[in-house]
């Protein structure tokens, strides 16, 4: 974990609870005798990260529709720090990125501005996404310094987005990971079987389990799956080469960076680079590149 992310270690769920007092009810003592939470409920990882926003964060009111996806905190965080080392954390001047999929919790840009008081334009292709991300702003009075923009046509990025004045030092990404419905779900069962050996807690038996704490299709899976998408943002990348500084995109396969990496090659992009991170067990990365 990135050492700026404020979430070494385990949880503090007592003062987690007094942050956030609807998190008590779900703090038990699990099979290690430890104080954790249910991880594959997402009405308790949602109460944690409403504590987590408020603690850490000063995000005092924060809150998603049901079946949207509700992330974990500690990995985000890490993408934004990562993604600070990138391109010098210690500016002076202002700082504006693009989140790209930002989803009803807006979280990348929540955490961007507390840590670094950058700017953000998030973009969606849901609707209630965008008005539930708008609520968030509006009651942390933080609308002056984040933009949502609606992607009214699904099957663009950039494109439409991307404005003739606009310039960003970076994007970002969580692109859908998976290629259609079943491989998303096999993909949740898989991990909730990981946090119940991890956690202490019993495996759902659900046979078709909560997909990934919430989400929605377009947040989960996309036809081509990873690589497709991160096709299509290389693709367009290239024509707005000049209003961005880095385009990058969490990758959620090692064994798809070779194939990123040859699409880069072929885009003629000047520098890319491979970040990677960890969390716990958990191993992940981003992928950068720049046309400058």
């Amino acid at each position: 974990m990135h050492p700026r992310n404020k979430h070494q270690g385990r949880y503090d769920l007592q003062s987690l609870s007094l942050a956030n007092p609807s998190l008590k009810s779900f703090v038990k003592l699990n099979a290690f005798n430890d104080l954790s939470i249910d991880f594959a409920n997402p009405i308790a990882v949602k109460a944690l990260n409403k504590a987590l926003l408020m603690l850490d964060y000063n995000i005092t009111d924060w809150d998603i529709p049901d079946q949207f996806l509700c992330p974990p905190i500690p990995g985000r965080a890490d993408y934004i720090h990562f993604l600070a080392d990138l391109i010098g954390h210690n500016q002076t001047s202002v700082v504006k990125g693009l989140d790209v999929g930002v989803g009803a919790n807006v979280i990348y840009p929540l955490i961007g501005h507390r840590e670094y008081e950058w700017d953000f334009v998030g973009v969606d292709i849901n609707l209630i996404a965008i008005q539930n991300a708008q609520r968030v702003l509006d009651k942390n009075n933080l609308s002056s310094a984040i933009e949502l923009r609606l992607q009214k046509n699904p099957k663009q990025i950039f494109n439409g987005i991307i404005r003739e004045q606009d310039f960003f030092e970076f994007s970002m990404c969580n692109p859908p990971f998976h290629a259609s419905l079943k491989d998303a779900q096999a993909g949740t069962k898989r991990k909730m079987n990981g946090l119940a050996k991890t956690s202490g807690n019993r495996p759902s038996k659900t046979e078709n389990p909560t997909l990934n704490f919430g989400g929605q299709a377009e947040e989960l899976y996309c036809e081509g799956g990873e690589i497709s998408f991160i096709n299509q943002m290389i693709e367009e990348s290239q024509r707005y080469q000049h209003q961005c500084r880095w385009f990058t995109t969490l990758v959620s396969k090692s064994s798809n960076l070779p194939k990123i990496q040859h699409l880069l090659k072929a885009s003629s992009v000047k520098k890319t680079n491979v970040v990677e991170m960890s969390q716990g067990q958990k191993q992940s990365r981003f992928v950068a590149w720049s046309y400058m």
